[in-house]
């Protein structure tokens, strides 16, 4: 009998694991441009950045949602935050930008590690 008691203990405990139990992930970018005089607005910067979701994802990758939260139009630095759930598909898109409005482009990560866009070529 007693071995029934401390069995049925035993299924009610379950354990749960977690890669990351944060909901958010937070990204510092920085765009560095070709051309060092253009600027973006924030809206400009949001609008590159879905456009990239799409080509790489298309309609579903264009739909995923993330917050502008920080932007400097002078230094071109700025604060993303993303749902955990979309955090690889978003990094992997900013790590193909290559070009904006014609010239070549990268986006460098946290830590001054830049995002692999260094096939970045002047296109002719």
């Amino acid at each position: 009998m007693r071995r029934d008691a401390d069995k049925e203990e035993a299924a009610v405990y379950q354990r749960v694991v977690r890669k990351n139990g944060a909901p958010y992930h937070y990204l510092k970018t920085h765009l560095v441009l070709e051309d060092e005089s253009v600027r973006l607005s924030a809206v400009e910067l949001k609008l590159f950045i879905i456009s990239g979701l799409k080509n790489l994802y298309g309609e579903v990758g264009a739909a995923l949602t993330f917050d502008l939260l920080k932007y400097n139009e002078d230094t071109l630095s700025a604060l993303l935050r993303v749902h955990s759930r979309g955090l690889v598909k978003l990094w992997s898109s900013l790590t193909l930008l290559g070009s904006f409005q014609g010239q070549a482009c990268c986006l460098q990560g946290p830590a001054g590690v830049s995002v692999p866009a260094g096939a970045v070529r002047k296109q002719s």
